[in-house]
């Protein structure tokens, strides 16, 4: 009895916390969801800063760790579709929940690791549950958002991929020196729990949120484009798959996804074995492309409706024009392994990681530009398989070949490969075929769900 009570008592003081209204809280909502895409990126970039000290304590060749780093990305772009399926069924507050418990204790768990095999098992644990982060961001833009601000939300949300990234080599350098590598791992998984806690106190679908003032609402169902609506039916991967406008928007996402991988997993290994960087001077330097990436960010949400406005150009093809832009943007990154100076190579690894976060965030807005809502998380999820194949392919090529050949063959790569997707973005994808849910003309769009917030 005592129990129960207190259980009520528990839920009255969260119901009257947010009966509140706020203004704005679309907002609110995807500011929540970008801290949980911050501790994401610091549990995926812990082993990435800690490199040269593990590998070293632990004996591990530069192969194994193109290994270790491989397993990360072939369970990635597994947990992409799985995750994105399990958040379009069971809905957002719970699916995410338990993806980001997950990740924090499998980070957490790395300091357990006393050899390359264990980094092994728990990087393809942590690339199965960490997918989950841009399916979760892609279906609340797609609930909270309308159209012309869902680019933008997008943006916001994947800045927190920077954030993280950028958070990760002071803390772990610092956790390293003045405690060890293992604490570092636990800091940065324990970090991941405490957002779990505020995620399931305060994230809610927008017909549950009692903080939604009526306003807000109308205008959310209002800028919800009708071919958008969600209905009953379930998400069908194998529809989707038959249609050419996924693969539009999956084939480019896996020629780009490679320079994010690199940027993450290899910049601080480069750093240290061709630039001669210790631990201090990386995390002095190597947190500035995350920060040229975080401009990217909203640059890639917000130039699409600037074109709109000013030049009648539709959303979609601004998004399209923005790709366009940051591919020819990204062959600056062929020079990295040219140049000389250290601060220039450092440079042009900014302008990769701002090139890549513009044309990326506008690639990934397109799934709710192409489909219903009810399959937006699970669109998203299966495009992000194409992008982890192709992380995984170049990871464990530069893993096999870089102590052979050196890096700049690879940076070669990476800045001509999204020219590539371009050409297939604007030759493959086909706005006016909409995807396999999409209702009636007429239709009445609400913010309503059909299955699970």
């Amino acid at each position: 009895m005592r129990a129960a009570r207190s259980r009520q008592e528990y839920s009255r003081r969260e119901t009257t916390i947010m009966a509140l209204k706020v203004k704005g809280l679309r907002w609110w909502m995807i500011g929540l969801l970008t801290l949980g895409t911050v501790m994401n990126y610091l549990a995926r970039s812990s082993l990435a800063v800690a490199a040269p000290t593990v590998m070293k304590d632990l004996h591990i060749t530069t192969q194994q760790y193109g290994w270790i780093t491989g397993a990360f990305l072939v369970l990635y772009p597994i947990g992409a579709p799985l995750t994105g399926y399990l958040m379009d069924r069971i809905g957002l507050r719970l699916g995410f929940l338990l993806c980001g418990v997950m990740w924090s204790v499998v980070c957490m768990l790395h300091g357990l690791a006393d050899g390359w095999i264990g980094l092994f098992v728990l990087r393809g644990l942590l690339g199965l549950a960490e997918a989950s982060f841009i399916p979760a961001g892609m279906r609340a833009a797609a609930f909270w958002f309308p159209s012309k601000e869902r680019a933008l939300a997008a943006g916001i949300f994947n800045i927190g991929t920077s954030v993280g990234a950028i958070l990760a080599p002071p803390l772990i350098a610092w956790s390293i020196m003045r405690y060890n590598w293992e604490t570092a791992f636990v800091i940065a998984g324990g970090l991941g729990l405490v957002w779990g806690v505020l995620w399931y106190l305060f994230y809610r679908h927008p017909t549950d949120h009692p903080a939604l003032t009526t306003a807000e609402s109308e205008y959310i169902n209002e800028g919800h484009a009708v071919d958008l609506a969600a209905d009953a039916r379930k998400p069908n991967p194998l529809s989707i798959l038959r249609q050419r406008n996924f693969w539009g928007i999956a084939l480019p996402r896996f020629f780009a996804d490679p320079v994010w991988g690199t940027i993450v997993f290899w910049m601080p290994l480069y750093l240290n074995q061709a630039r001669g960087f210790d631990l201090k001077t990386i995390a002095a330097t190597a947190w500035l492309p995350f920060v040229a990436a975080d401009i990217g960010c909203l640059m890639g949400g917000t130039i699409s409706v600037w074109l709109n406005k000013h030049f009648k150009i539709t959303i979609f093809n601004g998004k399209r024009v923005v790709f366009t832009v940051g591919a020819i943007i990204m062959t600056a990154m062929c020079g990295v392994g040219f140049v000389a100076d250290p601060m220039m190579a450092i440079f042009l690894l900014c302008l990769g990681g701002f090139a890549h976060q513009t044309l990326s965030i506008s690639v990934i807005s397109m799934s709710a530009d192409l489909f219903p809502r009810n399959e937006v998380a699970t669109v998203t999820g299966m495009a992000g398989l194409s992008a982890g194949i192709g992380n995984l392919l170049f990871t464990l090529v530069i893993g096999t070949f870089v102590t052979a050949v050196g890096y700049a063959p690879f940076f070669v790569a990476l800045g001509l490969g999204d020219l590539i997707g371009a050409v297939i973005l604007w030759s493959v994808v086909k706005p006016g075929i909409t995807g396999t849910a999409t209702p009636s003309p007429g239709r009445r769009v609400d913010v309503g769900r059909t299955a699970n917030a």
